[in-house]
């Protein structure tokens, strides 16, 4: 036998490698989103929180009902009835009705659709034609509305077959051809029927009927309005009811992925096709509203400045919400109003302007930073104001603002008299600033913003007050593409599944 010492031991384990370290914020084992929960929770609280958390846990036809019991007491509670009911009441619902239908094209099946405005016009000839003295016809609008609905549903039928295979780009191409040549054959073309111009050409047909049902006329602003209001109540619902059906499930599943849905036995051909019928049933429907209520048809309103508006209102609120529309129509057409050169309410855009900015300043989390941004707006405006009156003269700073509010005098630099291109150097300045702000990070966003609010003051009391059309749109456009880059799914968009 051999000695035991001859025997081998056992052998030491290895020694265990080293445990990588975890990343920040992240550890084994643990759900970094259940460990998160009481942060989420603590950022919830406040008036803003609680609000949120109730709009997102309510039921859709509460947000509904909601929105009609404010829009019903509108009428009621408005400065002016007539005049402020007409053009902030009246006009957004039509733009609600408008983006609800072109939400369906773009927002659910994700159709580039650029002649949407097409059929909006489309209903509003429709009705003109059969609703007014131009040919003798006075039809009423039982029988008027779903003409103009099938009269814009046909070429849409027919644009969606012959377009229902073209995706993006060259879809966007075809139907943008379709709305150029539905404004060249309004405006310009207008073949001869019966001895007069099919559709007026440049002038087009006014002295409409006022919408007329059983024969009782909506003659008033307030029985327009409460029309309008049913009838985009009736959109929304219905939308709302095929967004959760097969149909509105299939429209989602071949806006992500076309070729997916179509291995998955989805017909997304005829997806398309009924996606143009449905959202041009809707155009058509709000066109001819439109006729009735501004009493003409002409093609100057149903040009791409519209067609990008309702694009601006999709955008906003984010596509696939439909509480998103309600939301883009809102702020969208109330903003338009204020910026109009009117001198009806020149205080309360004053402080809707500059309140929005301290809003803007006072959602800023930790709060020291919004007081830095705060304290440093204030300085460099009035460091600003300084500089200029002593290299420049009093000339520079001396200008009076025209939204009013003396003090802005010694805070906001405004020119006495015109110098040159001063005022596009400003607004070419503030749109790289926004730009430059969005791409920027941590506290050097904190640092350009500063100098970007200020340059946003000079701009409003400059540029915007006195020339608020042209300015006003290029001025959402910049909006939305810092929402975008920020949110890319609106305000009330969903987030979807993205690669980084």
């Amino acid at each position: 036998m051999s000695d035991a010492s001859d025997t081998p031991g056992v052998p030491e384990p290895p020694p265990e490698p080293e445990a990588p370290e975890a990343e920040p914020g992240s550890r084994i084992g643990i759900d970094s989103w259940v460990a998160e929960a009481d942060q989420r929770r603590a950022r919830g609280r406040g008036p803003l929180g609680l609000a949120a958390w109730g709009w997102e846990s309510a039921p859709d036809s509460t947000k509904l009902l909601a929105f009609v019991a404010i829009a019903a007491s509108l009428p009621f509670w408005l400065l002016k009835s007539e005049g402020d009911l007409f053009n902030f009441g009246l006009f957004t619902l039509i733009f609600v009705g408008l983006g609800l239908g072109l939400q369906v094209v773009v927002g659910l099946a994700g159709l580039l659709d650029l002649g949407y405005v097409a059929f909006y016009g489309i209903g509003a000839y429709a009705y003109a034609l059969l609703s007014s003295g131009y040919y003798g016809h006075h039809w009423p609008a039982e029988a008027t509305l779903p003409i103009a609905m099938g009269a814009a549903v046909i070429p849409a039928a027919i644009l969606g077959f012959a377009a229902r295979r073209l995706l993006g780009d060259y879809l966007a191409i075809v139907t943008l051809f379709f709305a150029q040549a539905f404004l060249v054959f309004t405006n310009v073309t207008n073949p001869t029927l019966f001895g007069k111009g099919i559709t007026g050409g440049a002038n087009g047909i006014p002295n409409l009927d006022p919408l007329t049902f059983f024969g009782y006329k909506l003659t008033s602003t307030k029985q327009l309005y409460f029309f309008t209001l049913g009838t985009v109540v009736v959109v929304a619902a219905a939308i709302y009811l095929a967004n959760q059906s097969r149909i509105g499930r299939a429209w989602r599943a071949s806006r992500e992925d076309p070729l997916a849905a179509e291995v998955m036995s989805i017909p997304v051909n005829r997806l398309k096709i009924l996606a143009f019928i449905f959202g041009s049933a809707v155009a058509g429907l709000l066109g001819a509203i439109y006729a009735a209520v501004s009493t003409a048809a002409v093609s100057t309103n149903f040009n791409i400045g519209v067609l990008i508006i309702l694009y601006a209102i999709v955008i906003l609120g984010g596509f696939g919400s439909i509480a998103g529309v309600f939301v883009g129509a809102i702020v969208i057409n109330v903003s338009f109003e204020f910026l109009e050169p009117q001198t009806d309410y020149p205080s309360f855009k004053r402080w809707l302007f500059y309140g929005l900015i301290i809003f803007v300043i006072a959602r800023l989390k930790p709060w020291y930073r919004a007081a830095v941004i705060l304290a440093g707006t204030v300085g460099f405006g009035f460091a600003v104001h300084a500089v200029v009156a002593a290299m420049a003269g009093h000339a520079w700073t001396t200008g009076k603002p025209i939204s009013g509010a003396g003090w802005l005098t010694h805070w906001v630099v405004i020119p006495r008299l015109n110098h040159g291109n001063f005022d596009n150097f400003l607004y070419i300045g503030l749109v790289l600033a926004v730009m430059l702000v969005a791409s920027l990070k941590g506290w050097w966003r904190t640092i350009a913003l500063a100098p970007t609010l200020y340059l946003t003051a000079l701009v409003w009391e400059n540029v915007l007050v006195t020339s608020p059309g042209v300015t006003a749109l290029i001025l959402f456009g910049v909006m939305l593409i810092v929402l975008m880059a920020i949110r890319p799914q609106g305000l009330l968009g969903t987030s979807r599944v993205e690669i980084v």
